[in-house]
């Protein structure tokens, strides 16, 4: 990877580390917050990589909602254990009340 990759993902993971506890945001808007619009994918990537860095991915979802980071989570619905343990509802897959636990980190921080 490029240097420049790497230095994203670290910027990614200092924001993701600020999400507060019982709240989500999305990949696309700690792109936005970082000005790197469009680059969802790229944060999505990151947060693959955060195992090891003490990063609360789990709190990082789509733009509507959805846990379309699962699969990277050791467990079947470790993703979504982790959520309802912040008191997250979480029905199909996806967050339920969006609205009420969004943070975006544009208008945060």
């Amino acid at each position: 990877m490029k240097p420049e990759t790497l230095n994203f993902f670290e910027k990614v993971y200092q924001v993701a580390k600020q999400i507060p506890y019982g709240r989500v945001t999305s990949y696309g808007a700690i792109g936005n917050y970082l000005g790197a619009p469009r680059s969802a994918r790229m944060v999505g990537y990151a947060m693959n990589g955060s195992v090891s860095k003490n990063v609360p991915a789990h709190r990082v979802v789509n733009k509507k909602g959805l846990l379309t980071g699962k699969q990277h989570f050791k467990g079947t619905n470790l993703m979504q254990q982790l959520l309802e343990s912040e008191g997250i509802t979480v029905i199909d897959n996806q967050i339920q009340d969006l609205d009420k636990v969004y943070w975006d980190p544009t208008k945060e921080l």
